[in-house]
């Protein structure tokens, strides 16, 4: 028990974002990007969990979609508030289904993932956008459901590596002023 702690604990500590780093960093820096996605990592761990392919309950889906032409006409606010609302999403999701596993292989990648989603959203919601009108967080499709674990992680891959990936590009303006 106090293995799997002190595990927890080392993957919690070098998951976390560095604190003196300010987001318009990540925004400037793709290598920083590629590196806090731990999609990869996660669905390696993954095969070596036995039988966690399978969750207690069902997670909702976040939205990946990228309708080009209406992405373009968005404004960072609201390209800002769809992906965050698709994590806030994803990460009560993760929540619920890791409170209700056992302890083990399963439980430490979902604590990963959720410690990896927060870490995306602090970066988000700390993210200085020019000034405009305050749009709150909403989602851009109806969600679907998955008890997957393979699955939610493909769509949070793609999550990340799309609309987030996408809202960067379109940010990286402001990165010769830095």
């Amino acid at each position: 028990m106090a293995l799997s702690r002190l595990l927890l604990l080392c993957m919690v500590a070098s998951e976390v974002w560095d604190a003196e780093t300010k987001p318009i960093h990540f925004v400037c820096n793709r290598a920083a990007r590629r590196a806090m996605n731990i999609v990869a990592e996660l669905e390696s761990t993954l095969k070596g969990c036995n039988s966690v392919m399978t969750l207690s309950t069902p997670v909702q889906l976040p939205c990946t979609e990228l309708h080009v032409a209406s992405w373009e006409n968005k404004s960072h606010q609201e390209r800002r508030g769809d992906v965050v609302a698709s994590l806030r999403l994803l990460i009560e999701g993760v929540k619920v289904v890791k409170a209700l596993s056992q302890p083990g292989c399963g439980t430490l990648l979902l604590q990963r993932l959720e410690n990896n989603i927060n870490n995306y959203l602090l970066i988000l919601t700390d993210l200085q956008l020019s000034q405009g009108p305050v749009v709150s967080p909403s989602l851009s499709c109806v969600p679907q459901s998955s008890q997957s674990l393979s699955t939610v992680l493909l769509r949070y891959n793609q999550l990340i590596s799309g609309k987030l990936e996408q809202f960067m590009i379109h940010l990286e303006d402001r990165c010769t002023s830095q």
